[in-house]
């Protein structure tokens, strides 16, 4: 029997060998991390159109500033094509290198079940019910950041190579319902909004246990994890 781990997006069961101190991590996925383990370790996400921002934006105002049809549009079209692939390339081989490395020390892989096509989508507008035809704010300008750092991320590329790799290996891909894991505590089980102090810190108002709010969905992901590969296996 191999140990166990898991990253909020995956969950993984650690080949022999290679295993944590306890035979068993657990980690969560976010925008500030791929993963996060209960052990402290933290898998950084691809940065990749962080540090190539400044050229992309750059080359995006030079190419909004031409005339259309005209040879110099042309060229900045390219240019802005240039760094967008570069871009894509850096995210998948991260994805390819993370998802290698993920496969390798672990037979099962438990993901959490997520839509990045809803999460990215639009925020509703909100008409205003005083001024037909205006609108009142409806946090796009926030969604929209948010929305380029999960692109950025790279979530559903990295699923994709996790998956593939992990059925070319033999290993085992379960996909996690997270509904409540952020609220749940992982020490008692009460579960309740209250218990998220902040985005990062999670308290439980039952039994007093601290812990980041990452750390501590892992935990309770991991759980559902094992329960949905027995039921699965049965």
């Amino acid at each position: 029997m191999r140990g166990q781990a898991l990253i909020r997006h995956p969950v993984l069961r650690r080949r022999p060998g290679r295993a944590a101190p306890d035979d068993r991590r657990r980690g969560r996925r976010g925008c500030r991390y791929r993963a996060v383990f209960d052990d402290g370790e933290h898998e950084p996400n691809p940065t990749g159109l962080v540090r190539s921002a400044g050229r992309l934006a750059a080359a995006q105002r030079d190419l909004s500033r031409t005339k259309r049809g005209s040879t110099r549009r042309r060229k900045d079209a390219a240019h802005v094509g240039t760094i967008s692939r570069h871009i894509a390339r850096q995210r998948l081989d991260h994805a390819h290198k993370t998802a290698l490395g993920l496969v390798r020390d672990h037979d099962l892989i438990a993901v959490e079940k997520l839509t990045v096509t809803g999460m990215t989508r639009r925020a509703k507008p909100r008409p205003d019910p005083d001024t037909p035809g205006a609108f009142l704010p409806n946090g796009q300008a926030a969604k929209s950041g948010l929305n380029r750092s999960i692109h950025d991320a790279g979530w559903g590329v990295f699923l994709g190579v996790l998956r593939a790799k992990a059925e070319r290996a033999g290993r085992v891909v379960v996909e996690v319902n997270a509904r409540h894991t952020s609220q749940r505590c992982a020490t008692c089980g009460h579960g309740a909004k209250e218990n998220r102090l902040t985005q990062a810190e999670f308290a439980c108002v039952r039994c007093g246990h601290t812990a980041d709010a990452d750390e501590n969905a892992a935990v309770n992901l991991l759980r559902a994890g094992r329960a949905l590969q027995s039921a699965q296996a049965a």
